[in-house]
């Protein structure tokens, strides 16, 4: 008997491992998150034979909360031969998959991690910038835009010579781009909104960290999305206009 906690990548079902897609279709139980994307949870239904449980969390609206989440998996782990913990991204990239794992292993459930291909990751590729860039900023820094704790340094954050990528950041980002440029971020610093990055409806909107809240309200940008700060953003800028005038000519 074993629980696999496994990442599902971010929305595309084609960048869902192989490994992933044969415990899916292996499962007796699986236990789901919203993130995981819609076309992913149509193929739920379609490639897998087990019992689908939907404990999707949204900001403001969470189906199962995470202590819930944590008694099935140990109520389904010593039932069950084969249950997978599908989520979306990879599980330890802000999916409390630690968390997880910690429970499981408190009640002697064997596990096993499976990585997913983060949406940190995944989505600035698909946007055409290059999450670092050998011409820019040396270190790559992701964050989670929803800090409950107040843990984060934002003058140490803000004064590194870093890409930023913000993960779950759209509820926050106004209070987010003002906390950076109040610790010293030159207001215009590069930044991009990748909304429902790898699907058929992914949108990118670009701007600087002083205007990108007003053009994300303005678009009517939702989650999920991810934001992209500093100058690897000029990359996709300058690649849409060299086909741009490619294409022109």
């Amino acid at each position: 008997m074993t629980v696999y906690i496994v990442g599902a990548g971010p929305g595309d079902p084609e960048l869902l491992t192989l490994k992933a897609l044969r415990l899916i279709k292996e499962a007796d139980v699986i236990l789901y998150d919203e993130l995981v994307g819609d076309e992913i949870k149509d193929m739920l239904r379609k490639e897998s034979k087990a019992m689908l449980i939907d404990v999707g969390k949204k900001a403001g609206a969470h189906k199962k909360r995470q202590e819930e989440i944590n008694r099935l998996l140990v109520e389904y782990g010593k039932r069950f031969e084969k249950v997978v913990r599908l989520k979306g991204g990879d599980p330890f990239i802000f999916g409390r998959g630690g968390e997880e794992i910690e429970v499981l292993a408190e009640n002697f459930i064997e596990f096993e991690v499976v990585p997913g291909i983060s949406s940190a990751i995944a989505a600035p590729a698909y946007a055409g910038i290059p999450a670092t860039h050998r011409k820019y900023d040396p270190a790559l820094v992701i964050i989670t835009g929803r800090e409950e704790r107040k843990r984060l340094n934002w003058k140490a954050l803000s004064e590194l010579n870093a890409t930023i990528i913000i993960l779950m950041g759209v509820g926050n980002l106004e209070e987010n781009m003002k906390k950076l440029i109040e610790n010293g971020k030159d207001p215009r610093t590069p930044a991009a909104i990748i909304e429902k990055a790898t699907t058929k409806n992914q949108r990118i909107i670009t701007g600087e960290i002083a205007s990108i809240a007003k053009m994300a309200r303005n678009e009517g940008v939702e989650p999920p999305s991810i934001i992209v700060i500093g100058d690897v953003v000029r990359v996709h800028e300058k690649v849409k206009e060299l086909l741009k005038n490619l294409t022109s000519g």
